[in-house]
């Protein structure tokens, strides 16, 4: 018999801590109290006092563990014996109960070695840029290019990328390298349609398209994306010289023919001129002739020198 349990996902609860300031205060005084009956006991050697002393202080020092201070824009996640208590998102210097964990290891999957401390279980609600390096894929057409993208996110539910995923951050760089690959993939470099889009010519589209492949895949660590753009996009250096000689023979290409659409539309012009006003009567060969000569000297790529015809087309 198979048992599928499905993952739950955990959720943020925001919660209130107490002030940190009345906290000092009355530890201060605690402290001085017990200073106070420390001193009383061993002048009237009192065990008992000394006793009841010794334990308020050691109460207030342990009570002065639950003090943390938080930036703007930065969160601590309260966790009671591995239970998730709540999040505490206000800035300001604050106490909470001292037996909440101050810290967890986070590990790699490639080795044992322990990747960082996370203070306190901190986490930093600021936006973060990530610029990836370039990648070599391979477009929809199948041609190696370099691609390379800056993405800027920031943690959107703590409990999320706490408890969701081994490490967040290491979550965020890995599916950002998958989304652009893939992406790659679906696109060519230049579209071979009017209609089609490309990594080159549409980079808002695409741009937009891999913020919203990003945003499926981390939305399950609590992370919000921002923003997600293109960086570099290049043909991959063996094939870069051959793309490169493809590009300038379609660049002469349409060259070309704006040329020669604007030679004809120059020559149409001109026989109907000539006509118009009578300046001279052509039959069919001087006009072939004639629209010979105008297509060869609008066309041409070297300066044209005039040839002066004393005879006549017949003779």
């Amino acid at each position: 018999m198979e048992i599928n349990q499905q993952r739950i996902a955990n959720r943020e609860v925001v919660v209130k801590a107490a002030s940190g300031w009345p906290m000092v205060g009355l530890f201060l005084l605690l402290l001085a109290l017990a200073a106070a009956s420390l001193f009383y006991g061993a002048m009237q050697a009192r065990p008992l006092i000394l006793i009841g002393a010794s334990v308020l202080v050691a109460v207030t020092v342990l009570s002065f563990g639950g003090l943390f201070s938080l930036q703007p824009n930065e969160a601590r996640v309260l966790i009671l014996f591995g239970k998730y208590k709540g999040t505490v998102r206000d800035s300001g210097l604050h106490w909470a109960n001292p037996f909440y964990s101050n810290g967890e290891m986070q590990f790699t999957g490639k080795s044992s070695a322990p990747l960082k401390l996370a203070s306190r279980n901190k986490i930093s609600l600021r936006a973060r840029t990530l610029n990836g390096d370039r990648i070599k894929v391979n477009d929809k057409g199948g041609n190696p290019i370099e691609i390379a993208a800056v993405v800027v996110w920031r943690v959107e539910d703590t409990a999320q990328a706490m408890f969701d995923v081994q490490n967040f951050e290491t979550y965020v760089t890995t599916q950002s390298e998958s989304a652009l690959r893939h992406l790659a993939s679906l696109y060519s470099y230049d579209g071979d349609g009017e209609n089609e889009i490309s990594l080159r010519s549409n980079v808002d589209e695409v741009s937009k398209s891999l913020r919203t492949e990003l945003e499926d895949r981390l939305a399950k660590a609590g992370v919000r994306v921002d923003e997600a753009r293109l960086t570099h996009l290049a043909y991959a250096p063996e094939i870069a010289q051959v793309m490169l000689r493809r590009q300038q023979a379609e660049a002469v290409i349409a060259a070309r023919q704006k040329i020669v659409h604007g030679a004809v539309s120059m020559v149409d012009l001109a026989l109907k001129e000539l006509a118009e006003k009578d300046v001279v009567h052509l039959d069919g060969e001087r006009r072939a002739a004639m629209v010979s000569n105008l297509m060869v000297v609008l066309c041409s790529e070297s300066e044209v020198h005039p040839v002066v015809n004393t005879g006549t087309l017949y003779h």
